[in-house]
């Protein structure tokens, strides 16, 4: 009778450990050893609602401090209007983006006026961008750099091929890359709801949005890995869009450490488009300005199933937003 009940147990162990392997290894399959990740950061020197210098250099500051305790060699996106009051140039603001160059990080460009190239004329947007690089390429080069990347804001690239296509041999011929997306998502809207609550002084509504914001981020990551897979068949190295606003100068801390035990590693965007997954084909030119990730998938033909359960933003956030949809 015990050796039966000894032989039953054993056998109940080995299918317990047997079951946890299995499960184990459908985690881990088609996932890299190490997970990473190029961060980026759109729309500096800032974006917030306060204006003045002195609101903006601690924004700055405590976003810098926080990329820099972490070793993430981020990239900023710059829009040099920002560097304007009305018409006049404002050299303080300038000394936001040194600050940048100076912490080791790189420069791109993003236009000088953060516009659409879905409904600005081709030749507007160009010499629009062109206005974008007068104080960012002399700061690069102050530092023995050069402007490389472009980001397009509201990531839309035109709405025909002739339009986006004529756009890249533009960018080609004055040496850019484009730099793309794979893990979009709404972080300006926690932004603006943080920013609003901050401004009444609101600091029970500010940890409420704080507190909804990391398990959003990873649950944008989450769905994001899981499209690669469906994509590529593994997860690729990914390029996160985030701004450069006061929830994430505040917060981004807690977004390295949810990676870290999610196991990413920080790398730099160039080292994120040697992946072969950013050669895809992308002909995406509807409205929309989405992930690289769904342009190729649309590319492919992948229906709408394919797209579905992306994580939306909490009620909550988009009304203290002001924001009717994402």
């Amino acid at each position: 009778m015990r050796s039966r009940f000894f032989l039953t147990f054993f056998t109940l162990i080995i299918f317990v450990i047997s079951s946890v392997t299995f499960l184990n290894a459908q985690t881990a399959e088609n996932r890299p050893a190490a997970r990473e990740v190029a961060v980026t950061f759109d729309d500096l020197p800032v974006i917030s609602t306060r204006h003045d210098i002195e609101s903006q250099k601690e924004l700055t500051e405590n976003l810098l401090s926080k990329i820099k305790e972490n070793n993430v060699p981020a990239i900023g996106f710059v829009n040099e209007g920002k560097l304007y009051d009305e018409n006049a140039y404002n050299a303080e603001r300038a000394t936001l983006l040194e600050k940048w160059l100076q912490n080791g990080l790189e420069l791109g460009n993003h236009t000088f006026s953060h516009l659409s190239l879905n409904n600005t004329p081709l030749k507007e947007y160009e010499d629009d961008f062109i206005k974008g690089e007068a104080t960012v390429g002399k700061l690069l080069t102050e530092h023995n750099m050069k402007l490389r990347y472009f980001r397009h804001p509201y990531l839309q690239t035109g709405k025909s091929l002739a339009v986006r296509d004529s756009f890249m041999n533009f960018l080609s011929e004055r040496g850019y890359t484009v730099a793309p997306v794979t893990i979009d998502n709404s972080d300006w809207i926690f932004a603006r709801a943080y920013d609003n609550a901050k401004d009444r002084k609101d600091s029970e509504m500010m940890k409420k949005i704080a507190d909804a914001y990391i398990p959003y981020m990873e649950s944008k990551f989450v769905y994001y890995e899981k499209q690669s897979v469906k994509l590529f068949g593994r997860e690729i190295k990914q390029v996160l869009l985030v701004h450069a606003n006061t929830i994430n100068s505040e917060h981004f801390g807690k977004i390295v450490k949810m990676l870290k035990a999610r196991g990413y590693k920080f790398i730099s965007l160039q080292e994120a488009l040697s992946d072969s997954a950013y050669k895809s084909p992308d002909t995406f030119i509807k409205a929309g300005g989405i992930s690289w990730l769904h342009r190729w998938a649309i590319t492919k033909g992948f229906k709408k199933e394919f797209f579905a359960g992306e994580p939306l933003t909490p009620e909550f956030v988009m009304k203290e937003a002001g924001v009717t949809e994402e």
